[in-house]
């Protein structure tokens, strides 16, 4: 079964978390054992990527020791064309679309395409817009942050990303973020979009996800979450209420 098959099947029993997990903050071997406790708890699938990753073959290494602790699908995150990974599931083929640089607009994208091919990874296109405070992902990408009371812009991006074939949007505060995407803005962006709608950057305890949720979010994804010393416990809770919502 294809993995974006997988994640709509599974979006239509309830709502979703991915958890996402930076090559960069952890060794390959701490990766798989954070995997391990993620899928126990009820993640629907493993996220790797982060903005400043060094090496490539950390990328190899972490995806690697994570598939021999976990059944979930691993998904490639990257932030480049440069960091991806034969031994993944698939990839958000993602363009960023409020960056100033084509280069994470198309240009990456199309450095990647070849290799997305030889290497056999599902490629799974997505629309990825960075809110405000935007963080490393919003400094590393360049990207025209969406200010937080602006959500015509938001939903004008979103709804071009599903005019333009992408199959997910994500709306992206940033990880580590003190402030999440306004629940107000992604009730915007829900009622006027037919795909799937992914929010991410600063939820780190159950109340929040839920008013994501509650809010129009189909798929919650947490990473500085994970981070965490004695993580399990609060992921654990993350991903029991998210599932308990019921979706707008």
């Amino acid at each position: 079964m294809k993995v974006i098959d997988y994640i709509m099947r599974e979006l239509e029993k309830y709502p979703l978390h991915f958890s996402l997990i930076d090559p960069e903050k952890q060794s390959p071997e701490e990766a798989g054992e954070m995997a391990e406790i993620a899928e126990k708890v009820g993640s629907t699938a493993i996220m790797v990527g982060g903005s400043t990753i060094p090496e490539q073959k950390l990328v190899d290494d972490t995806v690697k020791e994570i598939k021999s602790f976990s059944s979930l699908p691993v998904i490639l995150f990257p932030c480049g064309a440069g960091f991806l990974s034969r031994y993944a599931d698939a990839v958000f083929f993602m363009s960023l679309l409020n960056s100033r640089n084509p280069k994470y607009i198309v240009r990456e994208q199309a450095e990647g395409s070849l290799i997305v091919r030889e290497f056999g990874i599902e490629p799974i296109p997505m629309g990825y817009i960075v809110v405000e405070p935007g963080m490393r992902a919003g400094e590393v990408g360049e990207a025209d942050l969406i200010k937080r009371n602006d959500f015509l812009t938001a939903t004008k991006y979103a709804l071009a990303a599903q005019y333009m074939g992408m199959k997910f949007v994500y709306l992206e505060a940033g990880s580590g973020a003190k402030e999440s995407v306004p629940n107000e803005m992604i009730v915007h962006v829900k009622k006027n979009i037919d795909i799937p709608l992914i929010v991410g950057g600063g939820i780190r305890d159950p109340a929040t996800a839920r008013e994501k949720v509650m809010a129009g979010a189909d798929i919650i994804v947490t990473g500085t979450a994970l981070e965490e010393i004695f993580f399990e416990r609060r992921l654990s809770s993350i991903v029991k209420t998210i599932k308990g919502c019921k979706r707008v």
